[in-house]
């Protein structure tokens, strides 16, 4: 039907299919890939253990009451809201400025 000679000279065979190879087969290739990296993943993760305790509902309850202590133990009424230095004052003159105004009243 068709001569070896005339398939050679069609440009969709001649790069038409080995284009289309190329496309399907690395498709298929690039799945196996990302497979392989996901499987490998999954086997090396270990979740750090405060993190596990965050998503661990179990063990939520617990977490919770810890952080309560904590926030307990804090003495929120006696902060003070200190101003940091813009980026366009020299911090030392800032800071010097704010101890002298703190040792009066201490």
């Amino acid at each position: 039907m068709f001569s070896w000679k005339a398939l050679q000279k069609n440009k969709t065979v001649r790069y038409g299919v080995p284009m289309m190879l190329l496309i399907v087969g690395g498709s298929f290739g690039l799945r196996e890939f990302t497979q392989i990296r996901y499987d490998v993943q999954k086997i090396k993760r270990k979740m750090d253990p405060s993190l596990e305790a965050h998503v661990n509902t179990e063990r939520q309850a617990g977490l919770l009451q810890e952080e309560y202590q904590k926030l307990q133990e804090v003495k929120l009424d006696e902060w003070r809201n200190i101003r940091g230095p813009r980026p366009w004052e020299d911090s030392k003159d800032y800071q010097e400025q704010q101890r002298s105004r703190q040792s009066p009243e201490a």
